[in-house]
């Protein structure tokens, strides 16, 4: 009876928490230095990738000459830009930092030989002449990728249309220090024009055809010349001379009517037999033959730029 008339003791223990080193707030600050860590790396990268010409526009961005001096954007009564100069929807803050942004000095090439190397001025005048020397690299690495795709399709044109298949042996691409050359050759009983016709015959027609569907995708001009062989001109007031541009003038009328838009056309000329194609043979019908060459041009630099 004792025993059951003593008692019963329920003991709780209760645990501790977030105390000392066991806590879970030393996440936060480690989560707040990654994100700090990652922003700095981001931001050394962005810096590392711009050029010089962004870096100087975000500098005058935040220069103190871009901070408008009254505190609305015209100073007038109603705020915002009035309508002047800028226009109905101008920006008030750009034309003021137009319009207090020093304006840098023009130099004469004598200033420019006067400059110590390391200053300023000299290094601007040495960025940008690399700037516009990388430019001009790029543009040409980017033509003459655009010329040898050009010819790529053009030989692939060849192979998958019948029609061209059988014409391949009067064709030759070749590029050249003045742009992707395409030759319209005569083979032996297989002239391109008729003899001493200056129209262009059916075979002829369709290979201009097929090189105008390839030259309009690009905007180079296109320069076409036309030549003969040496054999002598049986009409002495008609000689190969004149045979050899009106073929080439009548190519052009082809590639025109066929999608080349007219600023497209460089030059045309005729130079009889002066540049045979085969010059151990200069009698060789090969040499009769037009050319249509897809210029490789010099990009257009801003006003001040010298390569």
């Amino acid at each position: 009876m004792a025993a059951k008339d003593q008692p019963i003791v329920i003991k709780k223990v209760v645990k501790g928490g977030g105390g000392g080193h066991h806590g879970g707030a030393w996440k936060v600050a480690y989560a707040d230095f990654v994100t700090a860590m990652m922003a700095f790396f981001l931001l050394m990268w962005l810096i590392n990738t711009t050029t010089p010409e962004q870096k100087r526009g975000i500098a005058d961005y935040f220069a103190p000459a871009s901070v408008s001096p009254a505190n609305s954007g015209s100073g007038a009564p109603l705020a915002g830009t009035a309508p002047g100069d800028d226009g109905v929807q101008g920006s008030g803050d750009s034309s003021m930092r137009q319009r207090l942004a020093p304006t840098a000095p023009q130099l004469n090439d004598r200033d420019r030989q006067q400059q110590p190397e390391g200053s300023p001025e000299a290094v601007e005048e040495s960025e940008t002449t690399v700037t516009a020397s990388a430019l001009a690299e790029a543009q040409q690495r980017r033509d003459s990728a655009q010329l040898h795709s050009a010819a790529m399709s053009l030989r692939q044109a060849m192979q998958d249309m019948p029609e061209l298949a059988e014409l391949s042996n009067h064709i030759i691409v070749d590029e050249t220090p003045e742009g992707l050359r395409i030759q319209l050759i005569d083979q032996e009983g297989r002239p391109m024009f008729n003899p001493g016709a200056t129209e262009p015959n059916d075979r002829a027609v369709t290979l201009l055809r097929a090189v105008a569907r390839i030259a309009e995708r690009l905007p180079n001009r296109l320069s076409i010349a036309g030549h003969t062989d040496s054999a002598p001109a049986t009409n002495l007031e008609y000689t190969n001379w004149e045979l050899s541009a009106d073929r080439a003038n009548a190519a052009r009328a082809v590639l025109q009517r066929a999608g080349i838009s007219n600023d497209r056309i460089y030059e045309v000329r005729g130079k009889a037999g002066s540049e045979p194609l085969y010059p151990d043979d200069p009698y060789m019908p090969g040499n009769r033959r037009i050319s249509v060459v897809l210029l490789r041009e010099a990009p257009v630099l801003p006003a001040g730029h010298e390569l």
